[in-house]
């Protein structure tokens, strides 16, 4: 009695931390919010839950050779799958890859708190939300003179060097470029653009 509730507390504790990890993807909009990252969470304690104590009553047959980290091994590679269902590719962009990595550590959470590691599921988990929270911040204050560029054009000579001349005109310079050409019977291109506002063009604005 005293162990299931321990394993009750266990997958309670992984569900709290996946659903914060949860509330704060689906605050900002993602495609996997609280519920999804609660099941994870649940589900990874509960794997693990089973993994190590499931087996207890043939355990002591020294005919049969049992390997608890297996099915650790298998939720780590088969979350993998539901990663990859919130990650979008559209228009040589990539979007979801923080939340795809956030239900991927969801998932570590939950197995280490399955485990009995609380102090460090719990940690995890504040680093993680940690990440969420302020990295981005940072990362728009350290490099808030970058902007992103999408733009479909006609393809014709020159072409480069007219966006060039025209965005130096507004203060810009480019620092990284990328072309598709997604509709060669039109003569269509998209050009992903990464350029550098300089103060010029930051006076301009305000």
């Amino acid at each position: 009695m005293h162990l299931n509730s321990e394993f009750m507390l266990r997958l309670v504790l992984a569900g709290v931390l996946g659903a914060a990890i949860g509330f704060e993807r689906k605050v900002h909009y993602k495609q996997a919010g609280m519920r999804t990252h609660f099941v994870v969470a649940v589900g990874s304690a509960l794997m693990m839950i089973v993994s190590k104590y499931a087996f207890a009553d043939v355990i002591h047959n020294h005919t049969i050779v049992l390997d608890p980290s297996r099915i650790a091994a298998q939720v780590v590679s088969g979350i993998g799958f539901l990663g990859a269902g919130v990650i979008i590719f559209q228009r040589n962009a990539i979007r979801g890859l923080t939340t795809a990595a956030g239900v991927w550590a969801t998932a570590g959470i939950g197995l280490a708190v399955g485990a009995g590691l609380y102090i460090l599921g719990i940690t995890c988990a504040g680093l993680v939300l940690v990440g969420f929270v302020l990295l981005k911040p940072l990362e728009r204050r350290f490099i808030k003179n970058m902007q992103h560029i999408m733009i479909t054009a006609n393809d014709s000579p020159g072409l480069i060097g007219k966006i060039s001349s025209a965005l130096e005109r507004f203060g810009m310079s480019i620092e990284q470029i990328l072309i598709d050409r997604t509709d060669e019977e039109k003569g269509l291109v998209d050009i992903d653009l990464y350029v550098r506002i300089h103060n010029t063009c930051q006076a301009r604005r305000k």
